[in-house]
């Protein structure tokens, strides 16, 4: 399972949206976290229709997406989605 966390400079709650991700993988140790600035990866944002930051998106195994959250989510929300994306 992977969570994407798009981001831009200049983003204040990417930070927070950081540390949620960050004690997620914590909980989920199978859970990978993978950030991706949008000018820097502008193609890969474009394709998964991002529109704002943070946007926050779980993937299953599978790539098949489980969870999106623009904006900080809390970390229920993204322990919940894991658990589906498990």
């Amino acid at each position: 399972m992977q969570l994407t966390l798009f981001t831009s400079a200049f983003c204040g709650p990417c930070m927070a949206t950081r540390a949620v991700l960050a004690e997620a993988a914590r909980l989920v140790p199978q859970a990978a976290v993978v950030e991706k600035d949008v000018v820097r990866y502008e193609a890969d944002a474009e394709a998964h229709g991002i529109r704002s930051t943070p946007t926050v998106i779980i993937t299953d195994a599978t790539g098949a997406e489980v969870f999106r959250a623009e904006g900080v989510p809390t970390l229920n929300q993204v322990l919940v989605a894991a658990a589906r994306a498990v």
